[in-house]
């Protein structure tokens, strides 16, 4: 019994030891990125990249702020709410129907439509994408790049928001019907509350890949009028330099409206990977 305990007591050191360089791993660009935004351009090149600056400054990030930074944020935001709120939706409703439906050939033959989809990579709709933003004459502007996003982002939507709609007992449902509530009244007063912890999970995953999206804006979009923020890092970058500082600095204001997003809904959204993860 004594040796058992003993046992379980002894420290894994080797494990202690992968956890300290996975640490390192993800904490050290993390520095590096933080630590560099405050640098002067004059001085990165020639100081040590891990060392604090002994100058700060903050001019790197009034040059991102003067070079029409508030302009791509705000088309970024567009952007990503204009297809996260359409998306998650059609999906939230598409899933229930394929859940809950009557028709359940033609239910079947959509769900895997939309399974279809998901084995589709983007890299390879890009020339199709850009021939109907052309034909629509939408090229170069925001609503080329919402609606394809939209498109990309309901086949994995449908499929987690299925799936947590299957665990909704059933003898919900149907006392739902006896109170005489309608499929739409069940559907918002039932399965959305129920549901809350996947539909924060798929709004926050597709809130990021929209975000940080850069294929589709660079294929769809000329002007500058019309650029998103992971297109606006080219305006720190010279024909024969590049301004690094200025560069992570944009990268550290870009990435603080998603760790709001993530403050904002880590419980749900931690919930809602737990349960999929148990699935």
């Amino acid at each position: 019994m004594s040796s058992g305990s003993n046992l379980a007591r002894r420290p894994n050191w080797l494990g202690g030891f992968a956890s300290l360089v996975w640490l390192a791993i993800v904490v050290i660009p993390i520095y590096w990125v933080v630590i560099t935004s405050f640098k002067p351009k004059g001085t990165y090149y020639t100081s040590n990249p891990l060392v604090p600056p002994t100058s700060p400054t903050l001019a790197n990030y009034q040059l991102v702020i003067e070079s029409d930074f508030i302009q791509y944020f705000i088309n970024s935001a567009v952007v990503t709410i204009g297809a996260v709120v359409p998306a998650v939706t059609f999906s939230f409703m598409a899933a229930y129907a394929i859940v809950r439906g009557w028709q359940a050939r033609f239910l079947r033959w959509v769900n895997g439509l939309f399974l279809m989809g998901l084995a589709i990579p983007l890299q390879a709709t890009v020339i199709p994408v850009y021939l109907i933003i052309i034909k629509l004459r939408l090229y170069d502007s925001l609503l080329a790049l919402i609606l394809p996003s939209i498109a990309f982002a309901i086949p994995l939507s449908v499929l987690i928001l299925a799936n947590f709609i299957r665990d909704v007992p059933k003898e919900l449902f149907e006392s739902m019907r006896v109170d005489g509530a309608s499929e739409w009244m069940t559907l918002w007063r039932l399965a959305a509350p129920m549901t809350r912890p996947a539909i924060v999970t798929v709004t926050v995953y597709n809130a990021l890949n929209i975000w940080n999206a850069f294929l589709l804006p660079l294929i769809l979009t000329q002007s500058p009028s019309q650029r998103v923020l992971p297109l606006a890092l080219w305006t720190f970058q010279g024909q024969y330099s590049v301004n690094v500082p200025a560069i992570v600095a944009a990268v550290v204001l870009t990435t603080l409206p998603i760790l709001a997003l993530y403050t904002f809904g880590r419980r749900q959204l931690l919930g809602g990977l737990a349960a999929g993860f148990s699935k």
